[in-house]
């Protein structure tokens, strides 16, 4: 079994910053990448940011700029830095991986998600 627990969501003033950290654990083999996708109300979930493990990254074109994927690999965790917020980023996010587990097959793994509140 593969967990993903996601923590540092919570509620903060447009402009603010917030940093959200993803731990996986289990039987994890190998990992390909780790990164972070949001549903925002009323809408369908969109990437925000991967980086594989030769740490080349992915950002949807809304936060280029302001928000950072970074990842510890001898922790298997990943953090989103989110600088400069805005209320159109009120999201629940999600952890992801892509890894090889107990299967012995490259698969997707999602967290439980963490409310993120952009608000004044």
């Amino acid at each position: 079994q593969v967990q993903l627990v996601e923590s540092g969501g919570g509620l903060v003033q447009p402009g603010g910053s917030l940093r959200l950290s993803c731990a996986a654990s289990g039987s994890i083999f190998s990992i390909a990448a780790m990164g972070w996708y949001r549903q925002p109300p009323g809408n369908q979930r969109e990437l925000v940011a991967t980086i594989t493990t030769g740490s080349t990254t992915t950002y949807a074109d809304s936060v280029k700029g302001r928000f950072t994927i970074s990842r510890d690999s001898a922790k298997n965790t990943a953090y989103l830095q989110m600088d400069s917020l805005k209320p159109e980023d009120t999201a629940v996010y999600y952890c992801y991986l892509r890894a090889i587990a107990a299967s012995n097959r490259l698969s997707n793994y999602w967290g439980q998600g963490t409310q993120v509140t952009v608000s004044s």
